[in-house]
């Protein structure tokens, strides 16, 4: 995502070359990946930003944090292990991070840092795009930090009639207590009309073919939600589909989650063509 030329010669708007006055943007994780990179450059490029994102990863968390202040630095994705760590590092908090005591976004404004969580807000727009009634019961599947937020979402958008399903029984039982959501540590026979896995199951990886929730509490539901991303259509979501139940992917939560930030940083909201444009090219 270089200079005006490399624009030209892709069809895209001209944009100043990197130099002194590009606003540099940036993510922290312990294993960084692709898709925030290009998708922020591709819209920095569609655009004709003077802006530029780079993934770091770092062993020396708050002299990263001192970093983004001291260099000026406008905005930092975080990824785990980092989203509760950072905390005490910033500033002041966006009410959608201290809903959840998790921070996936960082705003330098002026050297102050305030930390959001883009992902609770992606959730919750979903649950709204998708005109999912808040008397809906559900099954949330696990209780890591992404499970905060989809947890805080569905409470926060009206939803009161859920169990958080966690082997982890301490982690699920507080994560349920906090949110005023039943708990249990095994699926068994349970099904609802909701369900929504934020495990690893059916992630890229040894857990790829791994099916989230059972066959029959699929066939049982109206809808399906994963928020693993890669690959967007999971074991489950492909089993849901089957049986004509309609599904929410994660990949609209990594999109809208991204967009987010983006605004956020650049005071640009893009077109939804855009948006589109820059989700493809980023999972190429």
């Amino acid at each position: 995502m270089g200079g005006t030329a490399e624009n030209a010669e892709a069809g895209l708007p001209a944009r100043p070359p990197i130099g002194r006055d590009t606003t540099l943007c940036m993510s922290l994780s312990a294993r960084p990946g692709h898709f925030g990179s290009r998708f922020h450059n591709r819209l920095y490029a569609l655009l004709g930003l003077d802006y530029v994102y780079k993934a770091f990863s770092t062993t020396d968390l708050p002299g990263a944090i001192g970093g983004i202040r001291a260099l000026g630095i406008r905005g930092c994705a975080v990824s785990m292990p980092f989203k509760g760590a950072v905390i005490p590092l910033l500033d002041t908090l966006d009410p959608s991070a201290r809903a959840i005591d998790s921070v996936n976004t960082i705003i330098n404004d002026g050297g102050t840092l305030t930390g959001a969580n883009t992902d609770y807000l992606a959730v919750r727009a979903l649950l709204a795009r998708h005109a999912i009634d808040p008397a809906t019961p559900f099954i949330v599947r696990g209780s890591g930090g992404m499970a905060k937020a989809v947890v805080a979402a569905l409470r926060d958008s009206g939803f009161r009639h859920g169990t958080i399903v966690a082997r982890n029984a301490a982690a699920g039982a507080a994560l349920a207590e906090r949110s005023g959501f039943a708990h249990a540590t095994a699926l068994g026979d349970g099904t609802a009309p909701l369900l929504v896995n934020v495990t690893p199951l059916g992630m890229e990886g040894p857990d790829a073919g791994a099916l989230a929730f059972p066959e029959a509490a699929i066939a049982a539901c109206a809808i399906a939600f994963d928020v693993v991303a890669l690959p967007s259509r999971t074991p489950f979501l492909a089993a849901a589909e089957r049986l004509g139940k309609p599904c929410i992917t994660g990949h609209e939560v990594l999109v809208l989650q991204g967009l987010e930030q983006f605004i956020r940083y650049t005071g640009v909201t893009p077109s939804s063509a855009q948006v589109a444009d820059a989700a493809a090219f980023a999972r190429t």
